[in-house]
């Protein structure tokens, strides 16, 4: 078949024909185009579609796709250059003229149609006429092609293209990343972290153990067992790979996008860095999980496999503690328990809650765990754990480590050493996560006699929870706190007595009158007044003045006056003093005594002051009372020998400055007067025997506070007493609860901390300073110097003169005694009076203390709370606020009014 030619115009469509012929003036002849059967829009019935159909020439698309040419350029459908893409109209050409002999072999096969000679009429857009449709895209033969919606597909081309670009572009940006990606070069706080230890001054024995529970090792004091362990559950491949896992990489994409955890399957590597290095915090995020790959790969780098396993065991969570040598002693039982001794079996349990750390000790989820770990442990390293999952056993573990660190005695030692420390900058925070190991100057032996002595005289005198007892031991050498009893468990009751309950010093402060008196250069050969004060009327006195409770004479001197507690004659010291009162309160504030009380003390109550109306704690006279101990030298109190680092380096060492309050003689001869006490005064034949000691009774008026302060070369110690009753507003009186009075009622709403049930009455203890309070002294006292040598006080110095406030007393004849009259009297020249007494002097003071030791029930052990094994810290001479006892204290009670 011959190919068409492209010379001639094809046919018009009809309305073209039509135009064209109207033009001539001519009516169009039917026939013709119109049954022709090629024109679909000459027929009007679109039968075969557009020209290239009726033409029969490809009848699947237009006509240039039928023949597969370029030659198109005379526009026959509309824009026909736009439609085709031809090259005609960009020429601007016309149309080549048809062909002589395609015209002719028209006419001759169709001899209907009617041939004008005329000029033909240009089909361009812009002559008359609609414009035609454009073309139909193309369709292959037998329905295949572009058509419809696989037009808008990319070739494969594209897609291949699109990939290699979006590829180099995730490499670009993943180098970048990595690029400035920094390693971390502070480690976290947190991993870090270790326990502080207190221990008690021989710095062997813990008292406790305080925050973060762990304990860094080198890796070489960690056994092959718990690194193989770990390495065989977490990371297999962990000597081979570059820091990070592939395969886990998409285990932990995949739970990323499924929702499941945005973490996991991390690499030991990846988990070292999470967990040790600041910057990389714990949240679950996935720009968090893109920086942990960062910084792994390049920890790897940079790190040795064996660092960055030191690093991953010492800072991982295993429960109880932190790192495998702190978790080692908190799961399995024994005293040497070390990461370095772990056997197979203990290595493959502390591997397996690395997954869950709240795990109890022997669940049996955990117990599943341990299996699996020790099967991988077999599969990894069959030539060492190829027979472990026979042999193998579940180890013994602890079942129960207590986590209070504050039960019973321990607490309040602990929290004594925290306050201490907190006062010197390193606060509690610091402790619980610096690794320090803090000796405190608590002996525990002490402690223990403290604890003995007090409960047992309480039980001795039938004591009920009403009363409370305080007691300090010092060393007055160097101030260091020995021993102490403030309660029998922190965690119920939390007050500490003889560092907290600030009570009435009662006559326990006329030593310090007496130390002034003979600082101001008056000996104790001195006469002082023994029935009414000089002058009579002072400042802050009472009705009717000063008073003694019994007769002592108009004259006494300072030594008797000291060994009676005769009131008005340390009131007429004061007065006599060159500054006055001045010169005791200049003296104590030397001493360690809190400044604000007795400013506040000498304003408020004058010359009560010189005879105990100042507020103190136990602990302030146990360190006050070493003035007269330790040749007038006063160290403050403190409970923290020294501080050491991690490394071993002391960072708070001791604060022990002592100064100089007194002069040697002048404690010399204080101490001689205070002997006097135990001999024939107050306190008579409640010493220590053999061995000297010296001290002070007190009390307050209406008995309501007994003290006992004394002291030998070698300790002094303060024992007070006081009792509180529960009254609510009824005034019905309510048991305390734990030694505290009870602000809420069991079944009602009613009562709180604005409303409590019960409000404290400090009421009369019954007895005076002589009683159980030298009792527990004497107690104490005796179990706290065994074993200690016999050192002896200081000769009598006399310094001073003679400063008679009142004429001596004139000797009275002694008439000659009888036949039947003992020629020495030896009895007491006051009678059955205590000379200690001021009111209520005919109370029943109680049974009397069994010669031998009273049993108490408890052990060694029991005494302290808990197990030997944790810590805190203290004191410092700084007075904490008093415990609430109701009203103000009375005014001090006149000893001997």
């Amino acid at each position: 078949m011959a190919a068409p030619s492209f010379d001639d115009d094809p046919p018009p469509p009809r309305r073209a024909r039509a135009d064209y012929a109207r033009e001539r003036g001519e009516r169009p002849q039917r026939g013709g185009y119109e049954r022709r059967g090629d024109y679909a829009h000459a027929r009007g019935d679109e039968r075969r579609g557009d020209y290239a159909h009726a033409r029969g020439d490809e009848r699947r698309g237009d006509y240039a796709h039928a023949r597969g040419d370029e030659r198109r350029g005379d526009e026959r459908r509309g824009d026909y250059a736009h439609a085709r893409g031809d090259f005609a109209q960009e020429r601007g050409d016309r149309p080549p003229a048809r062909s002589r002999a395609r015209h002719d072999t028209r006419a001759a096969s169709h001899e209907e149609t009617i041939v004008s000679d005329g000029p033909r009429r240009s089909r361009r857009r812009g002559s008359s006429g609609p414009p035609s449709e454009p073309p139909e895209p193309p369709v292959k033969r037998g329905g295949g092609g572009r058509g419809g919606w696989r037009r808008f597909l990319p070739s494969w081309k594209m897609v291949v293209a699109g990939v290699v670009v979006l590829a180099a572009g995730v490499f670009g940006m993943i180098m970048v990343a990595y690029a400035n990606t920094p390693v971390p070069d502070e480690a976290q706080a947190q991993a870090i972290a270790e326990q502080s230890t207190i221990y008690y001054r021989d710095g062997k024995r813990p008292i406790a153990t305080l925050g973060f529970k762990r304990e860094s090792v080198p890796i070489t004091e960690m056994a092959d067992t718990v690194k193989d362990a770990a390495i065989a559950i977490e990371n297999k491949t962990f000597w081979e790979d570059s820091g990070i896992s592939i395969t886990g990489m998409i285990r932990s994409l995949w739970s990323t996008v499924s929702g499941q955890q945005l973490q996991g399957a991390s690499t030991i590597t990846q988990q070292m860095a999470r967990n040790y290095y600041d910057g990389l915090s714990q949240e679950v995020s996935i720009k968090r999980k893109v920086m942990e790959i960062m910084v792994a790969v390049k920890l790897d780098e940079e790190l040795t496999k064996e660092q960055i396993l030191q690093n991953y065991l010492n800072t991982i969570n295993f429960g109880r503690a932190y790192g495998v040598e702190a978790a080692a002693k908190a799961y399995f039982p024994g005293k040497n328990v070390h990461a370095k001794n772990l056997t197979p079996e203990q290595g493959a349990y502390l591997a397996a809650r690395i997954q869950r750390p709240s795990w109890d000790h022997d669940a049996p989820a955990l117990k599943a765990r341990w299996k699996t770990v020790i099967q991988y442990m077999a599969e990894q390293w069959p030539e060492k754990y190829g027979n472990l999952p026979k042999t193998a056993k579940f180890p013994k573990t602890r079942a129960k480590v207590s986590d209070n660190e504050m039960g019973g005695l321990r607490g309040y030692m602990v929290e004594q050493v925290l306050k201490e420390l907190e006062g010197r900058g390193l606060t509690r925070d610091k402790v619980r996560s610096g690794g320090f190991k803090i000796i405190s100057t608590f002996d525990r032996k002490l402690m223990l006699h403290a604890k003995t002595a007090v409960k047992e005289t309480m039980k001795a005198y039938n004591m009920s929870t009403e009363f409370h007892a305080g007691l300090a031991a010092v060393n007055p050498k160097n101030g260091r706190v020995l021993a102490f009893y403030g309660g029998d468990d922190f965690v119920t009751d939390p007050w500490n007595e003889p560092f907290q309950s600030t009570k009435q010093a009662a006559s326990a402060f006329k030593p310090y009158v007496l130390a002034a008196w003979l600082q101001a250069g008056y000996s104790l050969k001195s006469y002082v007044p023994g029935n009414e004060t000089v002058p009579k009327e002072l400042p802050g006195q009472q009705v009717g003045g000063f008073r003694n409770s019994h007769n002592v004479g108009t004259a006494v001197d300072v030594i008797k006056a000291t060994a009676q507690s005769v009131n008005t004659a340390y009131v007429s010291m004061a007065y006599a003093l060159p500054n006055k009162l001045d010169d005791v309160k200049n003296l104590v504030k030397e001493a360690g005594f809190n400044e604000k009380r007795m400013d506040q003390d000498v304003e408020e109550h004058q010359y009560q002051f010189a005879i105990g109306s100042a507020l103190v704690t136990p602990v302030e006279q146990a360190a006050g009372y070493s003035i007269f101990a330790n040749g007038g030298k006063y160290t403050p109190y403190h409970v923290v020998q020294q501080v050491k680092d991690r490394d071993g380096k002391v960072v708070y060492p001791e604060m022990a400055p002592s100064k100089r309050v007194i002069d040697e003689d002048v404690a010399a001869d204080a101490t001689v007067a205070m002997q006097e006490v135990l001999k024939s005064g107050t306190a008579a034949g409640k010493g220590l025997g053999a061995r000297p000691a010296a001290g002070k009774t007190g009390t307050n008026n209406d008995e309501k506070e007994a003290w006992f302060v004394g002291y030998t070369p070698q300790i002094s110690t303060a024992v007070g007493f006081y009792r509180e009753q529960c009254v609510t507003k009824t005034g019905k009186v309510v048991p305390p609860e734990h030694s505290n009075c009870p602000i809420y009622r069991k079944g009602s709403k009613k009562y709180g901390p604005n409303n409590p049930y019960t409000r404290v009455k400090e009421v009369s203890l019954g007895f005076e300073g002589a009683g159980p309070p030298t009792i527990v002294w004497q107690k104490f006292m005796q179990l706290a110097h065994e074993g200690l040598p016999i050192e002896k006080f200081p000769e009598r110095a006399e310094v001073g003169t003679p400063e008679n406030i009142v004429p001596s007393p004139t000797p009275t004849p002694t008439p000659t005694p009888e036949a039947d009259d003992e020629p020495l009297d030896t009895g007491d020249p006051f009678g059955d009076q205590n000379q200690d007494c001021l009111v209520n002097c005919d109370v029943d003071e109680g049974p009397t203390l069994p010669e031998g030791d009273v049993d108490t029930g408890m052990d060694d052990s029991d005494q302290l709370g808990l197990p030997d094994s944790d810590v805190d810290t203290a004191g410092g001479g700084a007075v904490p606020h008093a415990r609430p006892s109701g009203a103000r204290p009375a005014p001090a009670r006149h000893e001997d009014q």
